[in-house]
């Protein structure tokens, strides 16, 4: 019998039969005719998938599988109404997958072979992937500079960002830009931790845009979002722990995620969106790289780590006056220590100078 529990499962015959409702409570609702066609394609491709699988092994197994996936698209030809888009997309005998497109007469490479080998992604364009550090042969930097240089868009947001992370990317970022590729990146100043340095290079990039937020008393953006679109509609993208430094990147224990358009098409669209609305927002300035925006940004770094060191000294001051009263029941805390507090305490919260 099934484990009790919360499940979220297309009920088949199968089940049915081993539900006993003398004995369980049965959750359940109904498949709404907006969302069967989801359900119902997730539900058949694990099935075809056993099916395919269940194929004796051989050396004709490869064209027998072939045969049965064209069988079944046949079979779907005289249940749809457009029957050439089932005729047009039966699986090629010979078992081929397309792994690049590119115009001869101008081509972007002298070696066309070579390139694709060099900058396609060896976790693929449609399966997603789990970066933690423990990749066998694989790194997160390694596969990051493949997805650059086979991108024709890229949307960052990040915390911050480190001249040492930057350093990692540089010459596919130049490549990439130079080419006449579109480069977006969303950061911030909060606690000072972004350089300055790797910001102003960015923003020195042709086709590159570079925007940050300055709130950061109210608005602390803390995720790690980076995506590569492609005109070929293969989207990838990595969500986690990393920011745009050396250690995160390398050597850090960070958790990423990487998610493709072909297998959860509804992540990479909600990721979209969500760097679009952080874009158009004015919590997010234009930094230009010109005098005024370095200034500003500076200043905003400055008194980010200022911020961050008072916090730390008013922590410091009460974690002291907190073991003193352990030891003496009479310890008070004196005129100096509560001075010091009110002192940081203004600092803290006095405005930027603009």
């Amino acid at each position: 019998m099934q484990q009790v529990g919360i499940y979220e499962q297309l009920i088949t015959q199968l089940l049915q039969s081993k539900l006993d409702q003398q004995k369980f409570y049965i959750g359940e609702r109904t498949l709404e005719a907006a969302e069967a066609s989801v359900w119902l394609s997730r539900f058949l491709t694990q099935i075809l998938e056993y099916a395919l699988s269940a194929v004796p092994s051989g050396e004709g197994r490869l064209t027998q599988q072939i045969e049965l996936s064209n069988q079944l698209l046949l079979w779907l030809k005289d249940k749809v109404a457009d029957s050439g888009f089932i005729e047009e997309n039966l699986v090629d005998t010979q078992g081929r997958i397309l792994t690049a497109l590119y115009e001869l007469d101008n081509p972007i490479a002298a070696s066309l072979d070579q390139y694709v080998k060099e900058v396609f992604p060896l976790t693929g364009l449609t399966q997603s992937e789990l970066f933690c550090g423990s990749n066998a042969g694989l790194s997160l930097e390694t596969e990051l500079k493949r997805e650059i240089l086979s991108s024709d868009k890229i949307y960052w947001l990040v915390s911050f960002i480190k001249w040492a992370g930057i350093r990692i990317f540089r010459r596919e970022l130049e490549d990439f830009t130079r080419s006449g590729r579109e480069l977006k990146v969303i950061t911030t100043s909060y606690m000072g931790a972004t350089d300055a340095k790797a910001v102003e290079f960015l923003a020195s990039l042709p086709n590159t845009e570079v925007k940050l937020s300055y709130n950061t008393q109210r608005e602390r953006l803390h995720a790690k979002s980076y995506l590569f679109l492609r005109d070929t509609g293969f989207h990838t993208g990595y969500i986690g722990s990393s920011n745009l430094s050396h250690s995160a990147l390398t050597s850090g224990l960070e958790w990423n995620l990487k998610i493709t358009s072909q297998e959860i098409p509804h992540i990479i669209d909600k990721s979209l969106n969500t760097f679009e609305t952080y874009w158009q927002s004015t919590d997010f300035e234009a930094f230009d790289g010109q005098a005024k925006s370095q200034q500003k940004l500076i200043q905003a770094l400055a008194q980010a780590k200022g911020t961050r060191r008072i916090n730390h000294h008013i922590t410091l001051i009460l974690s002291l006056f907190l073991i003193n009263k352990r030891c003496s029941n009479n310890f008070q805390l004196n005129g100096m220590c509560i001075t010091a507090i009110e002192t940081l305490s203004l600092r803290r919260q006095a405005p930027v100078k603009r």
